[in-house]
């Protein structure tokens, strides 16, 4: 079975709904030996640019002035699915329920102090929405001691593993055997499928499209 196309992520949306969500990205950059150095780092996704916050000076910053192309990744493990599930004694039919997102960019160091002022209070908006801190503006000096990086993205991929690649019947087998495992992340996996546990058991409420 042909599973790439299924697979893959085609609503921008839906992409950018799943970065608003996610705490940690993972940039990829070239180090002076030609070995990719991968960190894993807060980000916000604005104005179709990822932005992360940065010590001026490091391993990354000289990576990336020397050679601005750049990866960047973040991911989501929904649930694992254990080999019995299909056949307890084949261990090879272990699987995985996920949500990746792959860029390939150009990153740069952000000087214009309006735009680094954007990207800053965009990154404290995403991790204390609940507020309780002053904004940042342009005028601050805090601006002057920390580094942001832009990627801009040249290619944007996602790939997303729910179900969508089985039968009806199939998938309401797979999420009734997360249920009955319970594991800690079962209800809101089988919430992203598309199914609502009710008092009766497993209801489908819709059909999840990405």
């Amino acid at each position: 079975m042909q599973l790439v196309g299924i697979l893959k992520i085609k609503s921008y949306e839906k992409a950018k709904e799943f970065f608003h969500q996610e705490h940690v990205g993972r940039i990829s950059t070239i180090d002076e030996n030609g070995y990719p150095q991968i960190i894993p780092m807060n980000f916000v996704f604005l104005n179709d640019s990822v932005y992360m916050h940065s010590h001026p000076r490091g391993e990354k910053i000289q990576n990336l002035q020397r050679n601005g192309k750049v990866g960047f990744e973040v991911d989501r493990e929904l649930e694992f699915l254990p080999s019995y599930f299909e056949d307890p004694k084949n261990a090879s039919l272990a699987d995985t329920l996920y949500i990746s997102i792959v860029v390939k960019g150009i990153a740069s160091l952000v000087t214009d102090r309006e735009e680094k002022t954007l990207a800053l209070n965009g990154l404290m908006k995403k991790y204390q929405p609940e507020g309780g801190y002053d904004p940042i503006t342009s005028e601050m000096r805090v601006l002057d001691g920390v580094a942001v990086i832009k990627i801009t993205p040249k290619l944007l991929q996602g790939k997303y593993k729910i179900g969508q690649h089985l039968s009806q019947i199939d998938r309401i087998d797979l999420a009734k055997k997360i249920l009955k495992r319970n594991s800690s992340t079962a209800k809101e996996t089988l919430k992203i499928m598309g199914f609502e546990i009710t008092d009766e058991g497993l209801k489908m409420v819709e059909e999840p499209v990405w």
